[in-house]
């Protein structure tokens, strides 16, 4: 769980007997690739951190799968909208690798809230990268044209592009993948 305390100290301090509450909260999970963490009309009942593995946010849009995001060891995973208000999500979360994921429910929540010192300003903290992630995310979309958006990927996602397939990409970045194809190349011709 050493991940998992370090992913919570980018945001606040903590002590022996945070670290103590937080290993008491949170379960280990494993998940095979191709596996779903959350199915579109089901609750999303954990917020998720990646040991090990590589997720997807997908949704289906006429018939077809639209990929939102993804997430990476040391990331916390959650559909917030459906997390939150414990109704049914629109979104699917799929693992992309085998996964080792440390998880802790909506109740188990709400204790690490009360227990960790600044479990609060954790969680505030946390969303608010989540806000502007999809703020940015949504400008891009509407303001960006397709070569732009694909680079923001490279630098958002630097890691990760080799470890994703690349129709996944073109999804996320909004293009079909003979499109992500010219622009590959096109940038690869600049250099």
């Amino acid at each position: 769980m050493n991940l998992l305390i370090e992913s919570i100290r980018r945001y606040i301090a903590l002590s022996e007997a945070d670290e103590a509450s937080i290993k008491s909260l949170f379960r280990e999970q494993k998940l095979e690739k191709g596996q779903h963490l959350l199915e579109a009309g089901n609750v999303c009942k954990n917020i998720i951190c990646i040991g090990q593995g590589l997720v997807r946010y997908y949704t289906i849009i006429d018939g077809e799968e639209k990929t939102t995001y993804f997430n990476k060891e040391g990331e916390f995973v959650c559909d917030y909208a459906s997390f939150l208000p414990q109704i049914p999500s629109q979104i699917n979360i799929q693992a992309l690798e085998a996964c080792l994921l440390y998880t802790i429910s909506h109740a188990n929540i709400q204790l690490f809230y009360e227990r960790v010192q600044h479990g609060e300003r954790f969680g505030r903290l946390a969303l608010e990268v989540v806000y502007l992630n999809l703020i940015n995310q949504v400008r891009s979309l509407y303001n960006d044209p397709p070569e732009i958006r694909y680079q923001l990927f490279l630098s958002k996602f630097p890691d990760i592009g080799q470890r994703v397939p690349q129709y996944y990409i073109a999804s996320y970045v909004g293009i079909k993948p003979q499109s992500l194809s010219r622009i590959r190349k096109r940038l690869t011709g600049k250099h």
